[in-house]
């Protein structure tokens, strides 16, 4: 199972460019489940997990609406995109340059989901050319930013970064800070979604790793119980 790239989606068309790599992650999905039987898994307790781009991608299908297609001749497609819950490293939880901006003065992450692509003025220009232009694609954004998708219907989420937030000010790493996490959880306590939130210095976290945050998720009646 392949995803798309973003150079491989503008080389086909396809705007915005995300949508290809966030789709096929939802086709690859309902592919899972479309084998649950010849492979004896339980498709109704799958979970999400990943790091950096595979992160922001595993939110995007944790809180988007159910792309299950039940009257389509596909079985595949008949099949849902809802997980019970997803676990990532380092994700970046929205894909707006205005909130990215707010969050993380030096943010220069993201422009190339939409487009905009460095070419020989690299990313900071890049990241300028997309804040500039972000009215014209707020549609795009509200559909591929998982911030943006946030409902009380959303299964919980781990995340975990390796540097404690430093919200409103320049980071070493912006593409990866936990300025993002900060902000998701946030928006997801307001709306109910349980979230755990894992840093340096954090003091809540009930999971200390990626594999027993998803085995949490996976088997919350036994990790209630522990």
């Amino acid at each position: 199972v392949e995803y798309r790239f973003i150079q491989e989606a503008m080389e086909q068309g396809i705007e915005p460019p995300v949508q290809a790599p966030l789709t096929d992650a939802a086709r690859a999905l309902q592919f899972v489940r479309s084998k649950a039987g010849q492979w004896q898994i339980d498709k109704r307790r799958v979970a999400a997990a990943g790091g950096s781009a595979g992160a922001c991608t595993s939110l995007w299908l944790a809180f988007h609406d159910d792309l299950a297609d039940p009257t389509s001749d596909d079985p595949v497609a008949r099949e849902s995109t809802r997980l019970v819950g997803a676990a990532v490293v380092g994700a970046q939880t929205t894909l707006d340059p205005k909130q990215m901006k707010e969050w993380t003065p030096n943010s220069r992450y993201g422009g190339h989901a939409f487009g905009f692509m460095p070419g020989v003025d690299k990313r900071d220009t890049q990241f300028d050319r997309f804040l500039a232009g972000r009215e014209t694609i707020l549609p795009w954004i509200n559909e591929y930013s998982p911030y943006a998708l946030v409902s009380a219907d959303d299964p919980p989420v781990w995340l975990f970064y390796r540097s404690p937030p430093a919200l409103g000010q320049a980071e070493k790493d912006p593409t990866h800070t936990a300025n993002f996490g900060v902000k998701l959880k946030e928006r997801l306590t307001a709306a109910g979604v349980p979230c755990e939130l894992v840093y340096p210095g954090a003091t809540d976290g009930k999971h200390a790793s990626l594999p027993e945050a998803v085995i949490g998720l996976l088997t919350p009646t036994a990790a209630s119980a522990n």
